[in-house]
């Protein structure tokens, strides 16, 4: 059965669109504009969008942003379960510049009162599922039962480690059968797990043998894709699990695309990712990487997060 479970954060986005990024104590006009997102819901959404069955396991207040996580989720297909905390559903302030780059502050609210037991009860009503996809929105012990509960069912269980400043303990990251963290991201997570420190604006410039000798120390027996926005991805594999692919470590390139906001691709990257994994269970990992990558760059073409992922003819 091709079916994603998407455990993780759902907020609802404050947007201003500004010239530039504000800077300390600068006061600024910009356009504004509200809408569903999170990293959960945001990818979520786009492994339903790029077709896979989808199941969301999340936390909600009682209020209107609940009401507007269930809307969407009807009128989407996802199948929504959600625990209702007394806490106000989650928040984030998001401003993009001029040339799609963002800047973004989250309220965690209900997403921080995410329950394992919850998570758990709630994959196994579910049943069944292909693949099991978290981050770090949510406490750390919900997003480790989910991927336990998902690695014991066979599932493939991937984490995607954002937010950069949330902790992940190496328990934690060895639960992930696939880690996706981005570059900055993964220049955290070097410095706290291997001691190595790297800017995180020179990741997409190591060259490739020094990548992969880096993502082995970080991942031992987990594939890790570190994506790298305009300069596409690059893929480690553990010895002995290629994945179907040729190559233990290879680049992907980006496609072109005429970015006007770059909210959400991450999310676009993940959700698509896992939809493809499930979708198409014995191609090869490359094949799944490129498809992951021409949707999240599909995704920069329209503003906003969740609501940005690209419908695909086949979802």
């Amino acid at each position: 059965m091709a079916r994603v479970a998407v455990v993780g954060s759902f907020n609802v986005d404050h947007v201003w669109r500004v010239a530039a990024l504000p800077q300390a104590g600068a006061t600024l006009g910009g356009d504004y504009a509200s809408g569903p997102g999170g990293k959960g819901f945001n990818q979520a959404m786009a492994a339903r969008r790029a077709g896979a069955e989808a199941c969301f396991v999340c936390a909600l207040g009682g209020d209107l942003g609940a009401q507007l996580a269930r809307a969407l989720c009807t009128a989407d297909g996802i199948d929504l379960r959600d625990a209702e905390s007394a806490a106000p559903t989650g928040t984030a302030g998001i401003f993009v510049d001029a040339s799609g780059r963002n800047c973004i502050v989250v309220g965690a609210g209900a997403n921080a009162t995410l329950d394992a037991g919850f998570v758990a009860a709630s994959l196994e009503a579910l049943g069944a599922v292909s693949v099991v996809l978290a981050q770090l929105e949510s406490p750390a012990d919900a997003i480790a039962r989910a991927l336990t509960h998902g690695r014991a069912r066979g599932a493939t269980t991937i984490l995607n480690p954002a937010p950069a400043n949330a902790t992940a303990s190496g328990a934690l990251l060895e639960l992930a059968d696939i880690l996706t963290p981005n570059e900055t991201e993964f220049a955290a997570l070097l410095g706290r797990h291997v001691g190595e420190r790297i800017e995180a604006d020179a990741v997409s410039s190591l060259d490739q043998g020094r990548l992969h000798a880096l993502c082995r120390q970080l991942g031992h027996g987990s594939s890790v894709v570190v994506t790298m926005g305009a300069s596409g991805c690059f893929v480690s594999h553990p010895d002995g699990n290629l994945r179907g692919d040729e190559a233990a470590c290879y680049r992907i390139s980006a496609d072109a695309a005429n970015a006007v906001d770059t909210t959400g691709a991450g999310d676009a990257f993940n959700g698509a990712l896992a939809a493809s994994l499930a979708l198409r269970p014995r191609h090869p990992f490359a094949e799944h990487i490129r498809f992951a990558t021409r949707y999240a760059g599909l995704s920069t073409e329209c503003e906003g997060a969740a609501l940005a992922m690209p419908r695909l003819p086949t979802a």
